[in-house]
């Protein structure tokens, strides 16, 4: 009997009809049913059969349920006394909390799957194939659904990104560019599609025999990594009482603080409604990416001497304080953490191949000298900031330390900010972020001018407010030098994409794009250290870190700011390690609250 249903010989009827058929059975098997939930205190799968009008139980077992089922059956089993909120809230896996958050794929809807990439940012949509960010960016304005398709995206897409419904690339890993700028907003992202052959001239993309031509309708799956031909029924998500109940008993036991990744006033307002308890990053670098403020971004790096820097600088200035003050105001009694600039400066500057060809065709012209100069310049400047490694060239605290106008800045905005706000009568707690450090002596020199330039905008303003000044830990030689580091450092942020990549030698998107999934099919690696945080290497240098740091500094404020902060087996692992923290995408707060909880009921920690 059993074998006819599962090989669709026979369709069954709803159980419901039983109660109408036979009555007597139908009690009988709801007072079983109620029994077996009892004793297994689970929902249960039952198989059973009636034989000449007696009932039979073949088998039961824990039932398979949706995200939002899994939440209701938790939630009710607490109500019905059959559990308690501990063992509802360990019932959970954290990551269903992403499907409901995120719009899915109607699981009834026939589906041509033409490739599949890595899951990179959940959710699903679908629209028009544009493989250029401007134009995304001006179809999004007007109204269209477009999927922006990309090889791989940079800093430069990001005004198409904003715009797109959701992101297609074909090279690229769950730390890559889009992956983690689609994160941050919610939206869905497939990246390391490598079936996906991207031809920008001809404005298509084939997967074998398969051609999609620019204007034609695809779907995305961010959280299967599913590309799909034509558009698909979709499912808006549901934010039930029980989603905000069991995140509620998982506030009430976690230890972890949770915070934000966020670079706007937008993101900062959506992570309060999340439940973030403070920013953890703020990426300023991400407010020099607007098109309005490239050119002048680019005037600074192109300029020749000190004056020059600093003329380009102000307008620079200006705009910061107007971002600090907004996100700092958004998120007014809770902390925020800025980051001062981190990337190479050539990441702001067209890419030398797109350069070369430009001024290529201008000197074959003849038709336009005045630009021709203004290329050549252009250049000549990105020429002399090549670099053959620039993730570990002239980054971070390095170009503070060179450039100190740049860094200076920087801190000036923020501390005006914050003390036109307490003006106002907010309370602001910035806390300003060094990256890339290696050593005490960088921090001493950095804190230093943070401290003076705090000081003057204090005074200038007649406030007074509480800051901290901290270092990003994300270099090996900064977690085996904690201990130095932290007599100048007023915190620690594991920045552990960086941390990863130093301590493996892996260069994190051509890893993910080429070799990884050998290592991982080979059980080389049991995961993509990139998701889920190594703990035998990169957790070895964090508890090394967080040792010495607190030999040193016993009431050092340790976090994480990575894409791992969001990953409940990294989260896990952050609180046995006695972190303060994490921090992530607003859109994975959730996960982080619930995979805090559950790693506080699992791994207590010693009162006092």
């Amino acid at each position: 009997q059993g074998e006819d249903v599962v090989a669709g010989v026979r369709t069954p009827r709803p159980i419901a009809e039983l109660s109408e058929d036979m009555p007597e059975i139908f009690e009988q098997f709801r007072s079983i049913a109620e029994k077996l939930e009892r004793h297994y205190r689970d929902m249960q799968d039952i198989e059973l059969t009636i034989e000449r009008g007696k009932l039979y139980i073949l088998q039961t077992r824990n039932g398979k349920r949706t995200a939002q089922a899994a939440l209701k059956i938790a939630h009710d089993m607490v109500g019905e006394g059959l559990i308690d909120k501990k063992e509802a809230l360990l019932r959970i896996d954290p990551e269903h909390l992403a499907h409901v958050l995120h719009r899915q794929i109607d699981s009834s809807a026939d589906l041509t799957v033409l490739a599949a990439g890595l899951a990179a940012s959940p959710g699903a949509a679908f629209g028009s194939v544009v493989f250029d960010a401007n134009e995304a960016e001006h179809l999004g304005r007007i109204g269209s659904k477009v999927i922006l398709v990309r090889v791989e995206t940079t800093p430069d897409d990001i005004h198409g990104i904003v715009q797109a419904q959701g992101i297609l690339t074909s090279r690229g890993g769950m730390t890559s560019h889009a992956a983690v700028v689609t994160r941050g907003m919610g939206k869905p992202c497939v990246c390391g599609c490598e079936a996906v052959k991207v031809d920008y001239e001809q404005q298509l993309f084939t997967v074998g025999s398969t051609v999609v031509r620019k204007g034609e309708l695809i779907s995305i799956d961010g959280t299967t990594g599913q590309v799909i031909l034509g558009a698909v029924p979709l499912k808006d998500p549901e934010l039930s009482k029980e989603y905000q109940t069991i995140l509620e008993w998982a506030d009430e036991v976690r230890t972890l603080q949770v915070r934000a990744n966020a670079d706007t006033p937008e993101d900062a307002e959506k992570s309060r409604k999340f439940g973030a308890q403070g920013i953890g990053l703020t990426r300023t670098e991400h407010m020099f990416m607007a098109q309005e403020r490239l050119p002048y971004v680019q005037r600074m790096i192109l300029a020749t001497t000190t004056e020059e820097r600093m003329g380009a600088l102000l307008p620079l200035r200006i705009m910061q304080e107007n971002d600090f003050y907004s996100i700092l105001k958004a998120m007014h009694d809770l902390p925020v953490c800025i980051r001062l600039l981190d990337p190479p400066l050539h990441e702001f500057l067209p890419s030398l191949e797109k350069l070369l060809v430009e001024t290529t065709e201008l000197r074959i012209r003849k038709d336009n000298p005045q630009l021709l100069e203004e290329k050549e310049r252009l250049l000549a400047q990105v020429v002399k900031l090549h670099e053959a490694n620039p993730m570990m060239g002239h980054r971070g605290c390095r170009l503070g330390i060179t450039y100190p106008e740049v860094y200076e800045m920087q801190m000036h905005a923020i501390f005006n900010a914050a003390s036109r706000l307490t003006r106002d009568g907010y309370t602001v707690l910035p806390e300003i972020e060094i990256p890339l450090t290696i050593s005490k002596a960088e921090m001493e020199i950095l804190k230093g001018r943070c401290d003076r330039i705090a000081r003057e905008c204090m005074e200038l303003h007649r406030v007074s407010f509480t800051y901290l000044c901290g270092s990003m830990i994300e270099l090996p030689r900064a977690a085996l030098l904690a201990g130095e580091i932290a007599e100048s450092a007023e915190f620690f942020s594991f920045g552990t994409n960086d941390l990863t990549q130093t301590c493996f030698g892996f260069s994190r998107d051509d890893a993910e794009g080429k070799f990884l999934p050998a290592y991982i099919h080979q059980h080389i690696l049991k995961d993509n250290p990139f998701a889920v945080l190594d703990r035998e290497g990169v957790g070895r240098l964090m508890r090394i870190a967080v040792e010495e740091g607190r030999k040193t500094r016993p009431d050092l404020m340790i976090g994480i700011c990575g894409e791992h902060g969001g990953d409940p087996s990294s989260v896990e692992f952050c609180h046995e390690i006695g972190l303060d923290l994490v921090s992530c995408s607003p859109y994975r707060i959730p996960i982080a609250r619930l995979a805090a909880a559950q790693a506080a009921l699992k791994h207590p920690r010693p009162v006092g």
